[in-house]
């Protein structure tokens, strides 16, 4: 289940379509780089392109965490602080680039600066949601790009 932004209901005109509070995925793929999601219930394609451009959002407390410890959401990494083994602060988690070769951790440095790191056990050995901090052990030169 999905929530649309508050407001996000109202219609804009007379006749509008009128969002639903909560809309449920019914199925999603990638089509030509984009995100091409169904929704139970929108069977028409006016009703879907009522849909273009809503901000939609997910409880996170209603996304059950990954079986493989290995495995995070999103959502779990960000703002968590990026430390070297040796516990030197790097900087932030500000957010997760999906590439294709390899997840990449958006750091931010101190300064607003941003570092690719990518999220390969090589690079990053240890993730301690409990302790809010990821260990990173770059390879010389890779916070310099």
């Amino acid at each position: 289940m999905l929530g649309a932004e508050p407001g996000a209901n109202e219609p804009t005109e007379p006749g509008a379509y009128q969002v639903p509070e909560e809309l449920t995925v019914e199925a999603a793929r990638w089509h030509q780089g984009r995100l091409l999601v169904a929704f139970e219930g929108v069977l028409d394609r006016n009703v879907a392109e009522a849909l273009r451009g809503i901000l939609l959002s997910v409880d996170s407390a209603d996304v059950a965490p990954p079986e493989d410890p290995e495995e995070f959401h999103d959502h779990q990494l960000v703002g968590l602080a990026v430390v070297t083994p040796a516990g030197e602060r790097l900087g932030e988690v500000a957010r997760i680039d999906h590439a294709p070769a390899s997840d990449l951790l958006v750091l931010r440095r101190p300064g607003g600066r941003d570092a690719l790191i990518p999220f390969v056990k090589a690079i990053v050995p240890e993730v301690d949601l409990a302790g809010g901090r990821v260990v990173v052990d770059p390879p010389g030169g890779l916070l310099d790009l």
